[in-house]
């Protein structure tokens, strides 16, 4: 393969797995080079501005990660959202060309079909069937002034407990051996 280079890239189109979708429904195809800012200022728009009810983010391969992540921002910014997640695999078509060809003949191109990991994640403002695979219900929403020091709460930040004084550093007493019985002698103090 060293003297290959891949030329093109193509995903297989799928339909989304969600039955009953509105045609309208907004797809964010998340990509390996998507900047998440701009995916959610995209999101959050159609979401808040526009008032779309439902959205579905989806990625491959690589993009898994970064679907998710932008999944999770959305449903803490926004809370009480539904979610239903599907993974499935998708198949990814790579054309190679070779860079060294036969002086005979015509350059040579290798096409590659992977089975890449796919996820597809809808975000919904209204209930969906939680007997479904893949549903996740709202995490439960906080009021203002509530105590949030409870376990319900990952995620959040809480503020730090102020210093004590064991926790602040101290000098240590070194010891250095130099006989081999172990009989040590003070070597002086360091801070760590």
């Amino acid at each position: 393969m060293e003297n290959f280079r891949k030329v093109r890239t193509s995903e297989e189109e799928m339909p989304l797995p969600f039955p009953d979708l509105p045609s309208d429904v907004v797809e964010m195809r998340v990509k390996e080079g998507s900047k998440i800012r701009n995916l959610m200022n995209f999101a959050m728009a159609q979401m808040e501005l526009k008032g779309r009810r439902q959205i579905v983010f989806s990625g491959c391969g690589r993009a898994v990660t970064k679907t998710i992540t932008c999944v999770e921002i959305m449903k803490r910014k926004l809370g009480g959202l539904h979610q239903v997640t599907k993974v499935r695999y998708k198949t990814v078509l790579e054309v190679w060309e070779n860079q060294d060809p036969p002086p005979d003949g015509p350059a040579q191109n290798l096409t590659v079909h992977k089975n890449v990991p796919s996820i597809c994640i809808l975000l919904s403002r209204d209930p969906l069937d939680p007997n479904q695979t893949g549903y996740q219900p709202p995490e439960p929403q906080h009021e203002a002034g509530e105590d949030t020091s409870g376990s319900s709460t990952k995620g959040l930040k809480r503020p730090l407990p102020p210093p004590c004084e064991e926790l602040l550093p101290k000098k240590l007493q070194v010891q250095v051996s130099d006989s081999p019985r172990g009989s040590g002698t003070t070597a002086g103090q360091l801070d760590h």
